[in-house]
């Protein structure tokens, strides 16, 4: 051992910490500010930290080392690392926190970013920049909007509810709490650390200065809605949003449902928060907007009062309800307003509200609504049937359904898939079901389902697996990422429907551009024997018909470690998608219409 230095021994962790390290004299008695936000984070219950590394994120990295109550995790891409910051908050592990160096680095992650943003996820990203002696001078990588440089601050305050640039040492100690703090009232909050602030050293004093706990959000007093329910004389129908899952309201939730007697359904990317388990489940409607059921605007048209809980009602989730609703009284509670006008109660709180509304509604005589017989499955859209090759969508989600446990996970990209998946395949008891509608970027489910898996344990629930459902477009944007599976040997299945095609796309020449020609359609590749050559220690098969897929599948849920099953289906198959099947589809059509896949520029609605 080198004169200077001192062996340390500590347990061994299942990420990149060794059993034994050497740790230099150099760094022994320091507390940089590196440190200073490491500990913070640990302080505060963060257990994993997403990112690539690079020269100016580096000491964070090193930081992370020194820390055993945090595993910094190498993603192959910081939209990936972004993206699993995300699923680790919507798992309800906690805030979600993204480090990546300065330059591409830092750009990779405006995508991720923005999809915590619109879908107002907790998250915090820790971005590198060169040091702050250079700024303006040339750099490499300059990003301080000094002497015609790139502005970052101005660049991540577009795609964050907070966004600083550290500029002392000492200013971390109050910088820091402030910006987990706005990340926590919904959405990304951002800070910018100079390489050479990051390792400057901070008052020893400061190391214990971290805020323990959390600061709960302002609690709506839900007055006016529980006047509107003693009004009403019919059946109440609850529309429960993506909040619900956020504050992680489901009991809160349930125990209402169960005393309206309500009927309940799911903007899409809150399927998980209903009707899979506990008291709500008898009067489950399904899913409403674009990639819906059918009988959810029956069932608010027939309907007294309509309660939006937790939820914008983004025209994805509100599409073919408008009617309905206007005719309806409605009444909302969450973090923000319907786009529809309503009477609306702000909350920052949904279990707190939701708690306060079910004891109001019990104790000042409301009259039940009529008790509801099961709702039954909700009734499913009918695409037109395909004659194409490989396997069906619904035949592929009625083996899932089969197949895949209770307190699985599932997560669901973008496209015809990620459409078939929400409209065809219920949720586990007791699992999660995450969708990204918030800006629909394909190829998020891979790093979203490898920050839920490593945050299950933080979130308090047993363990399990976590499923991903992608299509092959959105593969080969972020499919790598099955290699940080890999190297993580975390226990997650890979769920591949390969159409050689951005399919939604094809779809959309076919019905809006008469079919004269493709620019979606691929060369044809083998997903499963490919990933199988490239990783030798990864179980990964290619099937084309429903009794392989169902083999492959009941494999793949048994592997220790990751496994990857890509299923041949058609790129010509409708998926169940309103705008495709509601009417007769015209060019002019199509700007009007909504689109789930990775762009669309005419298609301005969807991002309402």
């Amino acid at each position: 051992m080198a004169s200077g230095e001192r062996f340390i021994r500590r347990p061994q962790t299942p990420m990149n910490r060794p059993r034994a390290y050497l740790v230099s004299s150099g760094m022994l008695g320091r507390y940089r500010v590196v440190d200073h936000i490491v500990g913070h984070l640990a302080a505060i219950g963060v257990d994993h930290v997403f990112g690539v590394d690079g020269a100016n994120i580096e000491d964070v990295y090193d930081a992370a080392h020194f820390c055993s109550e945090i595993d910094a995790v190498l993603a192959k891409h910081e939209f990936s690392a972004a993206t699993m910051a995300d699923g680790y908050s919507r798992s309800g592990a906690g805030l979600g926190v993204v480090a990546a160096t300065s330059g591409g680095g830092a750009l990779n992650l405006v995508a991720g970013l923005g999809e915590s943003l619109a879908s107002r996820v907790p998250v915090l990203a820790l971005v590198g920049q060169p040091a702050s002696t250079m700024d303006g001078r040339g750099s490499f990588q300059d990003t301080s909007g000094a002497n015609g440089s790139l502005n970052a601050e101005a660049l991540f305050s577009a795609v964050s509810v907070f966004c600083e640039r550290l500029r002392t040492p000492a200013g971390i100690v109050s910088l820091l709490p402030r910006a987990i703090a706005a990340a926590r009232t919904g959405g990304p909050a951002v800070l910018l650390l100079p390489k050479d602030i990051q390792q400057a050293d901070i008052g020893i004093g400061h190391r214990d200065a971290t805020a323990r706990g959390r600061v709960r959000g302002r609690i709506g007093n839900p007055h006016p809605i529980v006047a509107e329910l003693r009004r009403a004389r019919g059946r109440v129908t609850i529309i429960a949003g993506e909040q619900v899952a956020r504050d992680d309201a489901r009991a809160e939730l349930d125990e209402l449902c169960a005393l309206l007697h309500a009927r309940v359904a799911t903007v899409p990317d809150a399927k998980d928060v209903a009707g899979a388990r506990g008291l709500g489940a008898a009067g489950a409607l399904g899913v409403t907007g674009i990639m819906g059921h059918r009988n959810v605007a029956e069932a608010v048209a027939a309907s007294s009062v309509c309660l939006v809980v937790g939820t914008r009602l983004a025209v994805t989730a509100r599409a073919g309800l408008d009617d309905a609703l206007a005719a309806v009284r409605t009444i909302s509670i969450g973090s923000a307003p319907p786009y529809l006008p309503c009477t609306h109660v702000h909350t920052d709180d949904l279990r707190g509200s939701l708690r306060m509304l079910t004891h109001a509604v019990r104790h000042r005589g409301r009259p039940a609504g009529p008790r509801i017989p099961g709702a039954g499955r909700p009734a499913e859209m009918t695409p037109p049937p395909c004659s194409g090759p490989g396997v069906r969508y619904r035949d592929a989600m009625a083996v899932l359904d089969r197949v895949v446990p209770d307190g699985a996970d599932i997560v669901v990209d973008a496209g015809n898939t990620g459409a078939a998946a929400i409209h065809y395949l219920p949720v586990r008891c007791g699992g999660r079901f995450v969708v990204a509608l918030g800006m629909g970027g394909m190829g998020y489910s891979f790093g979203a389902g490898i920050g839920m898996s490593l945050g299950r344990a933080n979130s308090g629930r047993p363990g399990g697996r976590t499923v991903v459902i992608a299509g092959d477009g959105a593969f080969f944007m972020h499919g790598m990422e099955v290699h940080t599976a890999v190297q993580y040997r975390l226990p997650m299945t890979f769920v591949l429907f390969n159409n050689n095609a951005h399919a939604m796309c094809v779809t959309r020449e076919q019905l809006f551009y008469d079919d004269l020609y493709s620019y979606n359609r691929f060369h044809p590749s083998r997903l499963g024997a490919g990933l199988a050559a490239m990783f030798p220690s990864l179980t990964s098969v290619d099937v084309s018909d429903v009794e392989g897929f169902a083999a492959a599948m009941g494999a793949a849920l048994d592997v220790d470690g990751p496994a990857v099953v890509s299923v041949e289906c058609a790129a010509d198959e409708i998926p169940p998608f309103a705008p495709f099947l509601t009417g007769a589809p015209t060019k002019d059509a199509a700007v009007n219409q909504d689109s789930f896949d990775k762009e669309n520029h005419t298609n301005v609605a969807a991002s309402a």
